[in-house]
C-alpha cells in the first residue's frame, strides 16, 4: 500500500494530510496526525483525485504594478443594481445582457481571499447591462450589473 503526502495551507493554517490508497470505497486519511475513514459514497474502487483550482485571468494592472479597480461608467437609466457584497476580482459572469434571472441566481463568481464566492441576485429579472469584465478587481459595494 502507498500512501502520499500532501502540504496544505488553508486560511493561514498549515495541514499536513497522508492519503492511503483506496480499499474498496474507504480511504485512509491522516490530517496533522488526526487519523480518519473516508467513505466514498456509491463509487467502489474510485481512486480520489485532486483538481487545480482554475485560477482567473489576471487582473489588470497599472504602469506602477497596481490593479486598476473596475470603475465603470454610470449605469445608464433605472433598474436594480446587483452590487459586489464583499472586495473581490471577477473569475466568471456566468449570465449575458439579455437572458432572464430568478430571484437567488448567481450572476458572477468573485475570488476573494483565495476563494471562490458566488455572488447571487436578491431580485429576479432581465440583466440590463453588466458593468465588470472577467479578471476587474471589484470594491466593497461596487456595482457588477444592473437588472430590469
Amino acid at each position: 500500500m502507498s500512501q502520499k503526502e500532501y502540504k496544505y495551507k488553508i486560511n493561514g493554517i498549515k495541514f499536513n494530510v497522508l492519503v492511503d490508497d483506496p480499499e474498496g470505497n474507504k480511504v485512509h486519511v491522516e490530517v496533522n496526525g488526526v487519523p480518519y475513514t473516508v467513505e466514498i459514497a456509491d463509487s467502489p474502487e474510485v481512486k480520489p483525485t485532486v483538481s487545480p483550482i482554475k485560477k482567473p485571468e489576471k487582473a489588470p494592472r497599472a504602469d506602477n504594478g497596481e490593479k486598476v479597480v473596475a470603475k465603470p461608467a454610470a449605469a445608464s437609466g433605472s433598474g436594480y443594481r446587483v452590487k459586489a457584497p464583499l472586495p473581490g476580482t471577477v473569475m466568471s459572469i456566468p449570465v449575458s445582457v439579455g437572458d432572464t434571472v430568478a430571484t437567488g441566481a448567481t450572476v458572477c463568481v468573485l475570488e476573494a481571499m483565495k476563494m471562490e464566492n458566488d455572488i447571487h441576485t436578491p431580485k429576479g429579472g432581465v440583466v440590463k447591462q453588466i458593468l465588470v469584465n472577467v479578471g476587474d478587481a471589484v470594491p466593497q459595494d461596487g456595482d457588477i450589473m444592473v437588472l430590469e
